[in-house]
């Protein structure tokens, strides 16, 4: 009897809670919530495009042309992005009586305003999806501010509003050692057009630290490159540990983008069993000795074809 008393006062309260949360008005979480306005100054009031254009007559004839000039002309979402210009720069009451203080946002290094607060203006709009993860990313971590890569004044990319050329320019302007590593013999077929840098990163944060767009190198590698996935009833445990134990992905000196030449790339973990200690001879060394035979053509894997893994019976040693 006790227990069902208290079964039955435990079901009351939940009746009472629901009914107090179905009588409350929804959290301003639960709402959608306005674009906030931007502003540099402390009581500064909105003048309209029009005053605007009047002074910067160059930056106006290179913004018409951008995606934000026709939708802000066109079709605003709300009150703020029908202000055009000052959608993003903020009030300019002040800027208009003192054009030569810095009073307004700048989305420069040089308008005084902390990286962080420009992006502020961006984020008000931009904000979930590709910058989910943003918020403690490296490049967030590094003080980058997007108009250090974007430029949303003029077309000077073909898409993306890019401040180079295309997304691989934009990118290269700081990571100038992934750029050299691209011109080596063997590389990823970027350059060539047939992918860019965010085919593989999100340079606006991920889970991982290179920014990858997925859970791991593997995991991302196998995005293409399906045949190598598996599973296999023979497995090779540095592939299935890390594709980057043999390959560099952006580019090397060696072909198939390996780390190091073959047989010198297996020997880096096979050194102590039979034949591997055998392939490097004499013809390897200086006084020009005749190699070993088992060196022709692809080295080690003359014999061992299948080295990603294999699902043959007899493929224990991956020759098939």
């Amino acid at each position: 009897m006790n227990k069902r008393l208290g079964a039955l006062t435990l079901v009351g309260l939940a009746l009472a809670m629901l009914a107090g949360c179905a009588d409350r008005k929804s959290t301003p979480l639960q709402q959608a919530q306005p674009a906030t306005p931007p502003s540099a100054v402390a009581g500064a009031t909105y003048v309209g495009q029009a005053q605007c254009e009047t002074c910067h007559r160059l930056e106006t004839s290179h913004f018409i042309h951008t995606t934000h000039s026709r939708l802000f002309a066109s079709n605003p979402r709300n009150e703020l992005e029908a202000r055009g210009c000052e959608s993003c720069h903020g009030p300019g009451s002040a800027h208009a009586q003192n054009p030569s203080s810095k009073n307004i946002i700048a989305f420069t290094r040089e308008g005084g305003l902390p990286p962080a607060e420009q992006n502020k203006a961006c984020l008000q709009c931009h904000t979930g999806g590709e910058r989910m993860f943003w918020h403690g990313s490296v490049h967030e971590m590094q003080d980058l501010a997007c108009s250090d890569c974007h430029n949303p004044m003029a077309n000077v990319s073909a898409t993306r509003l890019e401040r180079g050329k295309s997304i691989n320019d934009t990118c290269f302007s700081c990571h100038q050692d992934k750029r050299a590593e691209f011109r080596k013999r063997s590389h990823m077929p970027l350059l060539e057009g047939k992918l860019s840098c965010v085919d593989c990163h999100n340079p606006h944060g991920s889970t991982t630290d290179p920014l990858l767009r997925a859970d791991s190198v593997n995991q991302l590698c196998y995005q293409c490159h399906a045949e190598k996935r598996g599973p296999f009833l023979w497995e090779h445990a540095p592939v299935r540990e890390n594709c980057l134990n043999c390959h560099n992905p952006h580019g090397s000196n060696h072909d198939k983008l390996l780390v190091t030449a073959r047989p010198f790339l297996c020997q880096q973990c096979h050194t102590s069993v039979r034949h591997p200690n055998d392939l490097l001879t004499g013809g390897n060394l200086a006084d020009g000795n005749a190699a070993s035979v088992r060196l022709m053509s692809r080295a080690c894997l003359s014999c061992h074809t299948q080295i990603h893994g294999s699902n043959h019976p007899s493929g224990v040693r991956f020759h098939r």
